[in-house]
């Protein structure tokens, strides 16, 4: 009995063995490797391959090799996995591809070659893969992308081929890439923008343009791309600035231009995205945002302007902006941040303002108001220039605190009594105004008419609180406001100003009698009248009769010389008789009171 029972279980564990081993030869894995059957994978990562191992499973559908040392791929070298959908290739040592190295691929989604030592890609290599949608080759060495480096790639969705050393992106690059959407590149090297290569790519939706190595965004940059909504520019510390069509022709969503150089938001560029939702501006040194020149982008949600060396945003600088419901200025130069700077407070829900040197007043107020209804992100605002509340999280505050902490006093303008300044004309003179509050008063000087004085121009008005009126004329005369204000409400002070003219010094004068006779311009004067001239008047006249008679006289010696040559060797006599005043006066006949001069007669013969 027990002899039957070691028999039958002898025979199965048999079978078991053999049914193991002729699923372990369907399905062999390579030493260092591991494979799984479902879903069918082979991951040979960190096993010190120097190349691809034989023997890998034909019916894989993900293959692993990163983090070995693998250097070149030969022609056709995965043709036995035609299953395969899923090729890494990362952290090795490629340094050569072969034409045709992926032939034989035709399911294969995605190929990952980052962090290698490719420097070009030659045309072919990608040749057999019609269905891939996503290549990583970020990272590597790469110099120059080539005519049709990719045009095998027709189902191609993404390309990843930023931290490279591009130094050339020839113009048919990308052709072929006809449903390309997203697009990963590294302009370190590249001395403008591909904009040629870019056109070809007229389906992309998301560029991220990196290490943008110019100083100025150029004019239609990117031109012909009508379909892209996110345009990402980062790491360009010489990028200072945009001109004013760099963007033109677009049509973005999201616009991020990160950790560069602008000096200040770019208003130009930016007025014509009215589709615009997301904008970043982070960790570039802007200092202002202006009032009013957002307005333009009508459906924003989002401004991101964080790690950057913002002072002040103006009163009005969201207007128009009846969206917004995300604004991120943490980590900047800010003391406060005014209600009255957004369109409405209705639709903010997130605010970023935190690591910024508030000043605790009446002008955050708003914020604690509205604190059940803001995400500050974890990061509550503290008070640093407050010596009273320094320090402290201002959102901590009691309702019945707040009156008596957050607080303004109204501008008082110092030495107030009734003022008049006198200049002579063409000299300088400087109007001073100051004015105490808290927080410190704002000056703003209006001209007679009441116009707002500018800093610029011969009346200016200077950064201390002054006036100044350069070169005074007449009609600088007036009474000049100075007005103070801040959040607490504001003070004015007239003054006034005296130009006094001076008449100018006499001049010489030169009195011409009895030379003309003009009709008397009132009863009683004399028919000859004296005409002043002085003598810059005479010498300019002398000057221009000079010039008159010797330019006449030129012409008629030059004419005469023409006509003469144009005669041959025929010789000409010229004659020239004086009569005289008599003989001219003794032909009249005594007739009349006629007169006539003497006078010069030349006849050519």
């Amino acid at each position: 009995m027990f002899e039957g029972i070691a028999v039958h279980l002898w025979l199965c564990w048999g079978a078991v063995y053999l049914l193991a081993l002729a699923s372990g030869a369907q399905r062999p894995c390579p030493p260092s490797c591991r494979c799984s059957a479902a879903p069918p994978q082979v991951n040979c990562s960190g096993g010190q391959h120097g190349a691809v191992p034989a023997g890998l499973p034909r019916d894989a559908e993900l293959l692993d090799l990163t983090h070995n040392q693998i250097k070149t791929l030969a022609s056709q070298q995965f043709s036995a996995l035609a299953r395969l959908l899923h090729l890494d290739l990362s952290d090795n040592l490629l340094a050569l591809l072969e034409a045709d190295a992926f032939l034989g691929l035709r399911r294969l989604l995605t190929l990952q070659l980052a962090r290698n030592h490719l420097k070009i890609i030659p045309a072919g290599v990608f040749a057999g893969l019609i269905n891939l949608q996503l290549l990583d080759v970020s990272d590597n060495e790469i110099l120059v992308f080539l005519d049709f480096t990719f045009r095998d790639l027709a189902a191609l969705r993404s390309i990843r081929a930023a931290g490279n050393d591009l130094v050339f992106v020839s113009g048919q690059a990308f052709a072929g890439l006809t449903s390309a959407r997203e697009l990963h590149l590294d302009g370190g090297n590249l001395t403008s923008v591909p904009t040629d290569a870019l056109a070809q790519l007229r389906v992309l939706r998301s560029l991220h343009y990196r290490h943008v190595g110019l100083a100025t965004l150029p004019n239609y940059a990117f031109r012909q791309l009508a379909q892209l909504k996110e345009l990402v520019l980062s790491h360009g510390p010489r990028l200072e600035a945009l001109s004013g069509n760099s963007l033109f022709g677009l049509n973005l969503t999201s616009l991020a231009i990160v950790h560069c150089g602008l000096s200040a938001v770019p208003y130009l560029p930016l007025h014509h995205l009215v589709y615009l939702l997301h904008l970043d501006l982070s960790f570039n040194p802007i200092t202002y945002v202006h009032r009013n020149m957002l307005g333009d982008l009508l459906r924003l949600r989002e401004f991101h302007l964080v790690g950057g060396s913002l002072l002040h945003i103006e009163v009005g600088a969201f207007r128009g902006l009846a969206h917004l419901a995300l604004l991120n200025v943490s980590k900047n130069l800010l003391s406060t941040l005014e209600a009255d700077v957004f369109h409405s407070l209705d639709t903010l829900r997130s605010l970023g303002l935190d690591q910024n040197p508030l000043a605790c007043d009446c002008r955050l107020l708003w914020v604690v108001r509205r604190r059940p209804y803001l995400d500050l992100g974890g990061h509550a605002p503290t008070c640093s220039t407050s010596m009273q509340l320094q320090s402290w999280d201002f959102l901590d505050f009691s309702q019945a605190e707040l009156p008596g902490l957050l607080v303004c006093r109204r501008p008082r303008i110092l030495d107030k009594k009734p003022e008049v300044v006198k200049v002579d004309q063409g000299h300088t003179v400087v109007l001073y105004c100051g004015a105490e509050g808290d927080p410190a008063p704002s000056i703003t000087w209006l001209n007679p008419q009441l116009t707002p004085l500018s800093p610029t121009g011969r009346i200016r008005a200077l950064s201390n609180g002054s006036l100044e009126v350069r070169y005074a004329q007449p009609q600088d005369g007036g009474a000049y406001l100075c007005v103070a204000s801040n959040a607490a409400g504001n003070d004015s002070q007239a003054v006034g100003l005296h130009v006094r003219v001076f008449p100018s010094p006499a001049k010489n004068v030169f009195h011409l009698k009895g030379w003309f006779a003009f009709p008397s311009a009132s009863p009683g004067a004399k028919g000859n009248q004296t005409l002043p001239f002085d003598a810059k008047t005479l010498l300019v006249a002398v000057t221009i009769g000079f010039l008159s008679f010797f330019s006449s006289v030129s012409v008629c010696f030059v004419f005469m010389f023409f006509w003469s040559k144009s005669k041959g060797q025929i010789k000409h006599t010229a004659t020239i008789a004086y009569v005289p005043r008599s003989a001219v006066s003794n032909n009249t006949g005594g007739r009349g009171n006629y007169m006539e001069t003497s006078r010069f007669t030349m006849k050519l013969i």
